[in-house]
């Protein structure tokens, strides 16, 4: 199929930006890292070992593991088709499993592959690993791009002095550089949250119990097994659980990534609106059209791309951690569709990314337009004037001001020190208000 006929823009128009996650949310990427979670398995019940699998040698086990690890789309096919006929997905890669097993002189032992199992105990390990795998390797790795250029540009602009606004208005002069370093810290703190928190499978048999491997093996401590066996894949054993994982550690990721998006859906917003305030101009590509109907256009398309996107992907983590962890009785099959789909929220995420960071290397930043608003407004040392004179004992400092900034007439620098000239004050607090601009006055 070419990505022109594909339904979804991540799979088609922005099938490029996406391709990765392809390597861990396709059809064929789920049965991989089902074999993977099959053949693991197998492999640690050698180990321990079960009494019927002493026998199997592990020069055998490299073997086993090209299993998953030289998965080919061939291989997808084969179990796709046995699932044609089985019409049970995890059975399908149980039956391919087997048959290679065979091919391999382990028919003896191969009744031991999903010994015990229901099929979501392969499904709530796979889906986690998957997910994990995807985030260290694609995900963390683009925001950390966003994350360097940020820091570049906080560093680089720390000494702009800057009008800032709040509900709009002028209000007291800030830096440039601080100001990115806001969305910085925000980010910082989250992804320092969102790395805290563990990723978790599911892995107990048909209701979660190991009601099978303790009627068989009673003497064998199952659960120190099982989390031996998820802690060498990098996971915690969930426990106790239904015959799902509860998914309330999968919620809290799906959240957490969430909440990354809502500071950068803040950050786009911002700089669109410095965007629009000329504070920053934009690089122009040879070629590239702005408006189809006004050449002098340069819109910032990269920043609305990324708020679009990144408003599509908070849609579905927000239906993802409210759903999951909500499931009938012991098990009902609502969390099994919508588990198939954990890849688009992450596909729209990587879009988005990819297109705040394009935007973010396009900045220009027009010092001259940010230093002649801070000139057309020096009523916001108004704040410092009256800070001073509430220090000095000055009778109503704040409503002294107020006459000032409220009356219609211009506020610049001549009338400032022609205000500070009226007050009752010493003469060195008089030069000491006269040294405040709204360059300097920045805080800490």
């Amino acid at each position: 199929m070419h990505s022109l006929e594909a339904v979804s823009p991540i799979d088609g128009r922005y099938s490029a930006k996406t391709q990765e996650l392809k390597n861990y949310f396709s059809e064929s990427s789920l049965i991989r890292y089902r074999v993977k979670v099959e053949i693991e398995y197998f492999i640690a019940l050698c180990k321990l070992p079960l009494p019927q699998l002493e026998n199997v040698n592990a020069t055998v086990f490299p073997d086993l593991r090209k299993l998953y690890k030289d998965f080919s789309l061939e291989d997808a096919k084969a179990v796709k088709k046995i699932e044609s006929v089985t019409n049970h997905d995890v059975k399908a890669v149980e039956y391919f499993i087997k048959e290679k097993m065979d091919e391999l002189g382990l028919t003896d032992a191969k009744e031991f592959i999903h010994f015990g199992l229901t099929s979501q105990d392969i499904n709530n390990t796979a889906v986690p690993l998957s997910l994990k795998n995807a985030l260290e390797r694609v995900y963390l790795p683009t925001l950390e791009k966003i994350l360097h250029k940020l820091n570049e540009m906080a560093d680089k602009w720390s000494g702009i002095p800057m009008l800032a606004r709040t509900h709009g208005q002028p209000a007291s002069p800030t830096r440039l550089g601080k100001e990115i370093d806001v969305f910085t810290t925000r980010l910082e703190e989250q992804l320092r949250l969102l790395i805290e928190i563990p990723t978790v499978a599911k892995f107990g048999g048909a209701t979660g119990n190991f009601n099978a491997h303790h009627l068989a093996y009673p003497e064998i401590d199952w659960k120190k097994f099982t989390e031996d066996f998820l802690g060498d894949l990098g996971l915690t054993h969930s426990f106790p659980t239904t015959q799902i994982e509860h998914y309330d550690m999968m919620a809290a990721t799906f959240d957490g990534l969430k909440r990354i998006n809502t500071i950068l859906t803040d950050l786009d917003r911002d700089i669109w609106t410095y965007i629009s305030m000329d504070y920053f101009k934009q690089k122009i590509k040879k070629g590239e059209v702005g408006s189809s109907a006004m050449p002098h256009k340069v819109n910032p398309i990269d920043f609305e791309n990324s708020e679009g996107n990144l408003g599509m992907a908070n849609a579905f983590f927000e239906h993802l951690s409210a759903k999951l962890p909500v499931s009938r009785l012991q098990r009902d099959l609502t969390d099994s569709t919508v588990l198939r789909n954990i890849g688009m929220p992450l596909g729209y995420t990587l879009i988005a990314f990819q297109s705040t960071l394009k935007g973010l290397e396009k900045l220009l930043l027009n010092k001259e337009k940010i230093d002649a608003d801070l000139e057309a407004n020096w009523a916001v040392v108004a704040e410092a004037i009256q800070t001073i004179l509430r220090r000095e004992g000055f009778k109503d400092p704040y409503e002294t001001l107020k006459g000032l900034t409220r009356t219609n007439k211009k506020i610049n620098a001549k009338s400032i020190a022609e205000f500070i000239e009226t007050l009752d004050v010493s003469e060195e607090i008089k030069q000491e208000l006269k040294q405040i601009t709204p360059q300097n006055y920045t805080g800490i």
